[in-house]
């Protein structure tokens, strides 16, 4: 597939690029060679080629849901500026 110059026009403009005409006539020969490339990946049969792997067919091992660290809130909001009934009070920043 070999793209035009209207082509590269449009895509600048749904991307909101502003493309300059040297850069313009770079972009079509490279994308165009591209999509060449894509092509002639299109073309090879792999009707015979079994999938290497898939995340989805893996389970992931897990650590057991323990607690492993003891609960340090009150320490922590005594070095708060404003603390109340375990929640931080910060200055309101949307009226």
């Amino acid at each position: 597939m070999a793209l035009t110059r209207a082509d590269i026009d449009h895509i600048a403009h749904l991307a909101r690029l502003a493309v300059s005409e040297a850069e313009a006539a770079e972009y079509v020969t490279k994308l165009s060679r591209i999509f060449g490339l894509v092509d002639q990946l299109r073309q090879v049969d792999t009707g015979g080629v079994e999938p290497m792997a898939h995340p989805l067919d893996m389970h992931q091992r897990l650590r057991a849901d323990e607690v492993t660290e003891t609960d340090h809130r009150d320490e922590y909001q005594r070095n708060a500026p404003q603390a109340e009934q375990g929640l931080y009070l910060v200055p309101r920043v949307i009226e």
